[in-house]
């Protein structure tokens, strides 16, 4: 268990013999690998709640814009805490955000297989990105072990000396 992949993202990664490297470069490597891990926990937490908005794009397109509800005056979000008072006049198409601030007009049904389809993309990169995260995590742990090794072993050297 001396070799693990460096901390390296890159697609092809390498090994190296953790075992030849001085407590401060196995610091560096550990400090690397955990910065890497907090940025992908971050930008996991990030596609999970993008996934959970789609969601609620769906469920908001299913229960909110149906033939009941034409007519009536309903509550418009302006932004996630703005919302100002409208009418539906069309229950049978709605404005897609398809993002960088353009917005196309769908049929409910179009609607919401673009979001779907959404749903299970962000899903997929979830599922590769908790992979990575779990590698890395196994990496930091070897790296932790050999540097604990380490430092051990430096203590009881200079104390038998």
């Amino acid at each position: 268990m001396s070799k693990s992949p460096t901390a390296s993202s890159a697609p092809k990664q390498q090994s190296l013999d953790l075992s030849t490297l001085s407590i401060q470069n196995l610091s560096a490597v550990k400090k690397q690998l955990d910065e890497e891990l907090e940025h992908l926990t971050s930008s996991f937490q990030k596609l999970r709640s993008a996934q959970s908005r789609f969601k609620e794009c769906v469920k908001a397109i299913k229960n909110g814009v149906n033939p009941e509800m034409e007519g009536k005056t309903i509550l418009i979000p302006l932004t996630q805490s703005l919302y100002v008072p409208g009418k539906l006049e069309d229950t049978n198409t709605v404005l897609v955000d398809v993002g960088t601030g353009y917005y196309v007009e769908k049929t409910t049904e179009k609607a919401t297989e673009f979001y779907n389809e959404k749903i299970k993309s962000v899903g997929t990169n979830l599922d590769d990105l908790e992979k990575i995260i779990t590698q890395k995590t196994q990496n930091a742990k070897v790296v932790e072990d050999v540097l604990r090794q380490k430092v051990l072993a430096a203590n009881v050297a200079s104390s038998t000396s």
